[in-house]
C-alpha cells in the first residue's frame, strides 16, 4: 500500500531524531512568541536546532581575521618607513575594528536560531529587526556544504518556487554573491556534515535533492549571471499537509520581520 505524505513524514522523523521538545525552542536563543512563521507547529517534528559558532561566525561571515591581517600589513609598512606614529594609529584603528566585528558577530549569533522540522527550515533571525524565515523543504532544490576546520562548515541551500527572499532580509545568514536568486546559508555550524546529511535526509520524503558536499564556489562573476535551474515538478509543489493546514508555505518562501 502506498504512503501518503504524512506517513512519509513520519517515517523520515523516526529515522532521523526521536524529535526536540518544542519547548526547548523557547529557551535557546530568539524566541518567535507563537509567531507561525517562526513557531513549529504541535504536529511538526522538531529534528533539530542550532546557532552559528562565534569565533568562526565572525571570521567568515564578518571577515575579522583578512582585516586583522591587513591592519598588521599596515603596522608593518609604517614600522618599516620608520612611520612610528602611523603605526600607532593603524593599530588603534585595527583595534576598535576588529572589536566592532566581534561585536556584530556576537550579536548575529546571538540573535539567530535555526531549527529543522520533518517539514521545513525556520530561521530566526535578526540583529536590530528580528526576522523568522520560513523555508518548506519540498522547496530545496540542491544543499551546498562548505566544510571548515574543526567540523565547522556552511549550509546554503538553492531553492525554487515563485516567491523569492531579499539578500538584505536574510544577511549574513546568505550565501555570498547571490543577489538576483538569493539562497538562505546556515552559517558556521558546528558539525555541519551531520547537519546537511541530515536536511538532506528528511528532504528524501519529496524526492531526491542534488548535494555538494565539497565546496561553495561563491566566484562572483558566476553568480551574476548565474541563470536558475529548473526544479523538479516535487520541489515546486506549496507545501501541503500539516503544514498546509496552518497557512505555512502556501505561497512558497516566506519571511517577516517580528
Amino acid at each position: 500500500m502506498a504512503l501518503n505524505d504524512a506517513d512519509h513524514r513520519t517515517a523520515a522523523a523516526m529515522a532521523l531524531s526521536g524529535g526536540i521538545d518544542h519547548a526547548e525552542l523557547e529557551n535557546d536563543g530568539p524566541t518567535a512568541h507563537g509567531d507561525r512563521l517562526g513557531t513549529p507547529a504541535p504536529d511538526e517534528t522538531v529534528l533539530w536546532k542550532g546557532r552559528p559558532s562565534l569565533g568562526v561566525l565572525a571570521r567568515t561571515a564578518f571577515h575579522t581575521r583578512t582585516l586583522g591581517l591587513y591592519m598588521g600589513a599596515l603596522i608593518v609598512i609604517a614600522l618599516a618607513t620608520g612611520r612610528n606614529d602611523a603605526a600607532m594609529v593603524a593599530a588603534g584603528l585595527g583595534a576598535v575594528l576588529i572589536a566592532l566585528l566581534y561585536l556584530l558577530a556576537w550579536l548575529s549569533a546571538r540573535s539567530t536560531l535555526y531549527i529543522l522540522t520533518d517539514v521545513r527550515l525556520i530561521m530566526r533571525i535578526g540583529m536590530a529587526i528580528e526576522t523568522r524565515i520560513n523555508v518548506p523543504l519540498k522547496q530545496v532544490k540542491a544543499a551546498h556544504l562548505r566544510p571548515r576546520a574543526g567540523g565547522h562548515g556552511d549550509i546554503a541551500l538553492e531553492l525554487g518556487g515563485d516567491r523569492l527572499l531579499g539578500y538584505i532580509l536574510l544577511w549574513p545568514h546568505v550565501r555570498p554573491w547571490h543577489y538576483a536568486f538569493p539562497q538562505p546559508m546556515l552559517r558556521a555550524l558546528p558539525d555541519a556534515a551531520r547537519v546537511a546529511q541530515m536536511i538532506a535526509d528528511v528532504r528524501a520524503q519529496y524526492g531526491a535533492i542534488e548535494r555538494n558536499l565539497t565546496e561553495i564556489k561563491d566566484e562572483a562573476a558566476a553568480a551574476v549571471h548565474q541563470a536558475p535551474v529548473s526544479a523538479p515538478v516535487a520541489a515546486r509543489v506549496a507545501l501541503t499537509g500539516r503544514a498546509g493546514e496552518a497557512g505555512l508555505g502556501d505561497k512558497g518562501l516566506e519571511g517577516a520581520p517580528a
